[in-house]
């Protein structure tokens, strides 16, 4: 079980501008039916279009940006992203969504005796816990934190299990 994440984001651009001219060609229609000027002549579109070169710069520039965003939109559709659900160990087909691992951790890593403030970061490989202590003297707490972290890790049993690295910092430095 891996679900991928859904590419809201170029979808929603990609409606809005095919929305945006949809709504200009429903005003230019409607204003022509009801005898007005259009807000945009077909007649100027037209010799705009026709006196045109494919040599001109703002031609080439063009199509070299809607080429590279239509590359740019294909690459975002085909390559897979975060899995939103981690697949766990087991007969079931189980799952964690990411941030439901991270909170976890994260709980996991604040519950540890020092530690003032724990916050995570989940890669695809490794995780990342920022750890803020209020102790003068660090010595230890990063392997304790690590070893509290590797024990969550133990009970959830994710399929890939990740790294994880400890920064720490302390708050107050030794007299």
């Amino acid at each position: 079980m891996k679900c991928r994440p859904r590419r809201t984001i170029p979808a929603t651009l990609t409606a809005l501008v095919l929305l945006a001219a949809c709504v200009l060609v429903a005003i230019v229609a409607v204003q022509l039916i009801i005898g007005q000027s259009p807000l945009i002549s077909y007649r100027s579109v037209t010799d705009t279009l026709r006196s045109t070169r494919w040599s001109d710069t703002i031609t080439l520039i063009a199509g070299g940006a809607f080429a590279l965003l239509g590359l740019l939109l294909l690459v975002t559709a085909l390559l897979p992203g975060k899995p939103t659900v981690l697949p766990l160990t087991g007969d079931l087909d189980a799952g964690i969504t990411r941030r439901s691992l991270r909170l976890a951790l994260q709980n996991t890593a604040s519950s540890v005796d020092g530690v003032s403030r724990a916050k995570l970061k989940l890669g695809r490989r490794r995780i990342v816990a920022r750890i803020r202590t209020d102790r003068t003297n660090t010595a230890g707490l990063a392997d304790a934190v690590r070893a509290a972290l590797d024990r969550r890790l133990d009970q959830l049993t994710p399929l890939v299990r990740p790294g994880v690295k400890i920064q720490l910092r302390a708050t107050r430095s030794a007299p």
